[in-house]
């Protein structure tokens, strides 16, 4: 199959860390910490009382009040992110055949919250009082149509929902149509907004948070003998994909090449991964296949990096399952401690974080990392970002269910 070359032309985000890219990443290199107390709604009750929050954001700064008004929250984290990523891309569509511009935009629970609000409007004032508008805004397909309706786009437009591997998913599933000649340009990523009370209620009861009340900014450590739970987080990641074709005929920033993408089933539990590693081993391993890459040319992993117990051991163990003894030479570095765990965007924000190493050549750390775990014992740059030339990088993100992502790719050097 003569597949086409794939390459990465534009970045948004939209994290706890701020609007933008370049500030999520100087927070990634800082190490900083993005756990709070949350204070937009009582938390009292909960066992967990703190998330990495979205401070500041106004919709009305980036779409008008009637646009706000229909949308949930984490269509307009991914309305900005999209419009980050275009102009970072130097994409102009007015100049593109949109039939040939498609969206793969995923999201893990949707407008959760939108939910809940409604739920209590029914309960206490009735049917007439719901939202007539409830089931575009609340369905996982409404941020990606809301996109495709707002720019034009008449491609191929999908939602994957794969609990938290969903914005692999959709970078992967973006790298197919590319890879097939059906489009030139998608957009891909992922959005969540769960932080409201039944998200964290829900996320609480399957006993996956951290409660470490007292001290939120230490709470989320991933890899670390204590850790005790993730971190709630928010916000959205979106990427231009471009054949190379594409991008080379309007001379657009050529940031890295896409080259590979697996996906496996643990067929283990609905909510705890494989302790063996092997379905994520299987994914790894598919993706470097598809990519054509050897284990040993992998210079950087992003990792899933919950800081559950679970996870992280299954994690590790995947890893040297793929790549042996070479597993302990390859540095990892989570990002959930500063950004929190943002469910079906995580993966879309760890390619971007990866785009960003190879760029700069520094990786960022893994915070909270004081005490080490003889079951975790690769190297996980613990909490001091480190200075290191990436060419080639692998992508993890596992969701519930045992639904396995892996990305992997590479540096271009502006071919």
């Amino acid at each position: 199959m003569n597949r086409r070359k794939v390459v990465v032309t534009g970045l948004g985000a939209v994290t706890p860390a701020g609007i933008g890219v370049e500030n999520t990443w100087k927070a990634l290199l800082d190490g900083r910490p993005g756990a709070k107390t949350i204070t937009r709604f009582d938390v009292s009750e909960l066992p967990t009382q703190f998330a990495a929050e979205v401070s500041d954001f106004d919709p009305t700064d980036y779409m008008d009040f009637r646009s706000a008004k229909r949308t949930a929250r984490f269509t307009q984290f991914a309305v900005v992110a999209t419009q980050q990523a275009i102009e970072s891309a130097g994409l102009d569509l007015s100049k593109e055949d949109m039939t040939r511009v498609g969206i793969e935009m995923g999201t893990g629970v949707g407008g959760i919250n939108i939910v809940q609000e409604q739920a209590i409007v029914y309960h206490e004032k009735g049917f007439r009082r719901v939202n007539p508008a409830l089931l575009p805004i609340l369905l996982a397909n409404s941020g990606a149509c809301h996109i495709a309706i707002e720019l034009g786009i008449k491609g191929p437009t999908e939602s994957p929902v794969a609990a938290c591997a969903t914005g692999a998913v959709a970078v992967g599933q973006a790298l197919r149509h590319l890879q097939s000649g059906v489009v030139d340009v998608m957009l891909a990523g992922g959005s969540e907004a769960a932080t409201s009370p039944l998200g964290l209620a829900i996320f609480s009861r399957v006993g996956v948070l951290s409660t470490r009340n007292a001290e939120p900014e230490k709470a989320c450590r991933p890899f670390d003998a204590q850790r005790d739970g993730t971190l709630m987080g928010e916000g959205a990641a979106m990427l231009v994909l471009e054949t190379l074709e594409h991008a080379q005929r309007r001379n657009a920033p050529i940031l890295a090449e896409v080259l590979g993408f697996g996906l496996s089933e643990d067929a283990h539990h609905i909510a705890a991964p494989d302790p063996t590693g092997e379905g994520a081993a299987l994914a790894m391993n598919r993706a470097l296949a598809d990519a054509g890459v050897s284990p040993a040319q992998v210079d950087y992993i992003a990792p899933h990096g919950t800081g559950t117990q679970l996870n992280d051991v299954s994690e590790t163990n995947a890893c040297k399952i793929t790549f042996g003894e070479h597993a302990y030479r390859i540095p990892m570095s989570s990002n959930k401690p500063m950004l929190g765990h943002i469910l079906g965007a995580a993966g879309a924000i760890s390619t971007v974080v990866c785009v960003l190493a190879i760029r700069d050549g520094i990786i960022p750390p893994t915070i909270n990392l004081e005490h080490p775990d003889p079951e975790c014992d690769l190297d996980y740059v613990p909490n001091k970002a480190r200075q290191a030339r990436v060419d080639t990088a692998l992508i993890n993100a596992f969701g519930f269910g045992g639904q396995n992502a892996t990305l992997v790719i590479r540096r271009t050097d502006g071919v």
